[in-house]
């Protein structure tokens, strides 16, 4: 029995893109049209961004090392078997489930169409040079090219039978779309420009000119309605991850164990899909299991000696998590020494992250009294800056 091949292959390249894996491939996966393979070209990445795509169960994940744009694509497309090919790049998230089948749609709409490539948005944290270029260059208005060889191969799709007459140029560092772009329009055909198969995407095309007058430009283009969408990264999506380091026997606080208040403020978030203990006391896990907190394993003693810091415990609780491959795309350090927090903070916290495109958040609040610091001799020196 021949066994159908899908109708299209989605080539994605990759270098430590472990940041956007889990909200690009979840987009993919909710796709109205499932019909496709997923073919990662992948630049030895040194992060977990291979980890997290295996989660994903795809089969074909090739490894590149000497890198070039065209090249990459060129591998993955031998590699692939779709009669459409669309190139996507990691960190690009599509806008919608339509975005694949606009993208197909607009293709089989002639056989002069050799290619179609997508709007591209800004998120939310996208600097401000960056927006501005999405934002000018990405319009609303559907274009149909016969001399403009404009392409772009982070959001596009390709007839297969197209890129068998021509290869992308696999000896150029940059826009390896639009010089394939020109050789097709040379060879007759015509490119599409389809604003409704729209991705969001960090990057920007050009990264120059004054910050200053970028955002004048960008605060013009945003006065208008249609303009001030920006991409979001959705928290219900990603798998994240609270861990509450406990060195010794958990001390009561009034009638409760204290590490049950910092347990209970991470089970109260909407966002954290599981909270550990990581501690080197069996008396502890017992307390923090039956408080509803997980205790996959016990922390070496080594792990709790002085001159230990954190970083060291939370690499070794993360790197035990891996070793069951779960990979959390957000790790959220919280402390049993502080046990009460305001509902709601957590996740304020993840949402402001996700927003901002941070790469860590810290809680504070304001401190107007007056700051002391103890000196040497045993005396007490002020530090804040005045009334």
């Amino acid at each position: 029995m021949k066994i159908r091949q899908p109708s299209t292959s989605i080539i994605i390249r990759t270098r430590n893109e472990e940041r956007w894996i889990t909200p690009c491939f979840e987009a993919l996966f909710s796709q109205s049209y499932q019909d496709f393979e997923i073919v990662v070209v992948d630049n030895e990445s040194t992060d977990k961004t291979l980890d997290k795509i295996r989660q994903f169960s795809v089969e074909k994940i090739l490894t590149i090392s000497d890198y070039l744009p065209g090249k990459a694509l060129n591998l993955g497309i031998k590699q692939s078997v779709g009669n459409y090919i669309v190139c996507l790049s990691a960190h690009c998230l599509p806008v919608n489930s339509e975005w694949l089948e606009t993208l197909m749609k607009t293709l089989d709409g002639g056989e002069q169409y050799a290619g179609v490539y997508g709007r591209q948005e800004p998120m939310s944290f996208t600097p401000p040079a960056d927006r501005r270029d999405l934002m000018l260059v990405f319009g609303l208005d559907r274009k149909i090219q016969r001399k403009d060889s404009f392409f772009h191969n982070a959001n596009s799709i390709i007839r297969r039978t197209c890129w068998e007459k021509v290869h992308f140029d696999q000896t150029i560092t940059n826009i390896e779309d639009r010089i394939w772009a020109q050789e097709m329009l040379n060879l007759g055909y015509q490119i599409i420009y389809e604003p409704e198969a729209s991705v969001y995407h960090y990057h920007g095309i050009h990264q120059n000119g004054s910050v200053e007058r970028m955002r004048n430009i960008v605060h013009i283009i945003e006065s208008q309605p249609e303009n001030t969408i920006f991409g979001k990264i959705d928290p219900d999506r990603l798998e994240i991850v609270a861990v509450i380091p406990v060195r010794g026997e958990t001390q009561k606080l009034g009638d409760k164990h204290q590490v049950y208040y910092t347990i209970e403020a991470a089970r109260e978030s909407r966002y954290i899909d599981r909270v550990i203990v990581s501690t080197d006391s069996k008396k502890t896990a017992e307390i923090a299991t039956r408080s509803g907190a997980e205790c996959p394993f016990i922390r070496p003693p080594e792990l709790s000696k002085a001159h230990i810091n954190l970083q060291a415990v939370q690499k070794f609780s993360l790197e035990q998590l891996e070793q069951e491959a779960y990979y959390p795309d957000l790790f959220v350090h919280l402390e049993e020494t502080y046990p009460f927090r305001q509902a709601g903070l957590l996740d304020g916290m993840i949402q402001h992250l996700l927003v901002e495109g941070y790469d860590s958040v810290i809680a504070a609040s304001p401190e107007t009294g007056w700051i002391w610091r103890e000196t040497d001799n045993d005396d007490y020196q002020r530090v804040d800056s005045g009334d």
